[in-house]
């Protein structure tokens, strides 16, 4: 009872960020008409400004009110498209790393190019995350469009593409694609046997579209990373003709409760005997 008086006389804690958030829509709407005026130059010199204000020391919470602002005039001119107050809402809530929740057809797409744009002014890059390979190369080409005219470099990665394309999509300030890929990319990267050969740079930030779906049904897929299918056979082949040339308790030993098998010293230097090498370890015999 008392819990329903107070959120009566001062409304939920939905009820109070909508309110804050709706204040920082009021100065993106004062915007506007200032960013009417500009022309199509003027407009995309935003980007410049906005950047050269972060490298002196403001911050993406002082600047994002003119980069709203500037994402939803690039819209309208590019797109014929203007972001709602309710879209710019969802945008702030997106950027302060929430979860917007939004029915169908109400514009998640174009939603996202306001946070994405702010968070892309740093440099650093940002990650657009979608659930299929044929949205993340729609959404590329469809709102990629805002953000070439403002300035900004797109790319997408897709399934089959080589290192050097991903390496160059990743290096672009915004980059679409699926969960999957930006995800085995991260495990190829930690696999790497040098720099040089790492795809993706620093994480900085991203946009997960359907996070319900990605982040916890598909999250209960671990992603595995196997060598090729020919190849794997090879090897397992290979070692099954050694494991039947090792005695129990002598080079290994079972835990049956665990259903776990301990190779022992012994075991390992007889293996290394089997295989004429002289370190099971070592890098050049990691496979």
């Amino acid at each position: 009872m008392i819990k329903k008086l107070l959120e009566q006389i001062f409304g939920t804690k939905d009820d109070r960020e909508v309110k804050r958030i709706l204040k920082t829509v009021s100065v993106i709407n004062s915007l506007e008409k200032k960013m009417e005026v500009l022309s199509d130059d003027g407009l995309r010199l935003q980007t410049a400004k906005l950047r050269d204000r972060l490298a002196v020391g403001e911050t993406l919470h002082d600047i994002l009110p003119e980069a709203f602002a500037t994402v939803r005039e690039a819209a309208k001119r590019v797109l014929g498209l203007r972001h709602y107050d309710v879209q710019m809402v969802g945008g702030i809530v997106l950027h302060e790393g929430k979860i917007a929740e939004m029915r169908t057809g109400e514009g998640k797409t174009l939603v996202a190019t306001a946070p994405v744009y702010l968070n892309a002014l740093t440099g650093k890059g940002v990650h657009v995350i979608t659930v299929n390979d044929y949205l993340a190369k729609r959404d590329k080409e469809w709102m990629g469009r805002i953000y070439e005219f403002l300035g900004l470099s797109t790319g997408v990665v897709l399934g089959n593409m080589s290192p050097d394309d991903r390496r160059s999509a990743y290096n672009s300030d915004i980059t679409y694609g699926t969960n999957n890929e930006f995800g085995f990319d991260y495990l190829r990267d930690n696999m790497s046997q040098s720099l040089e050969q790492m795809v993706q740079r620093g994480l900085n930030y991203a946009i997960v579209d359907e996070v319900d779906s990605i982040l916890v049904d598909e999250a209960r897929t671990p992603l595995i990373i196997s060598g090729s299918a020919q190849e794997s056979l090879r090897t397992y082949e290979l070692f099954a003709a050694v494991a039947k040339q090792l005695g129990r308790d002598r080079d290994y030993e079972v835990n049956e409760k665990e259903n776990s098998v301990l190779i022992s010293e012994d075991g390992i230097k007889r293996v290394e005997s089997i295989l004429k090498i002289d370190n099971l370890y070592s890098e050049k015999n990691i496979d």
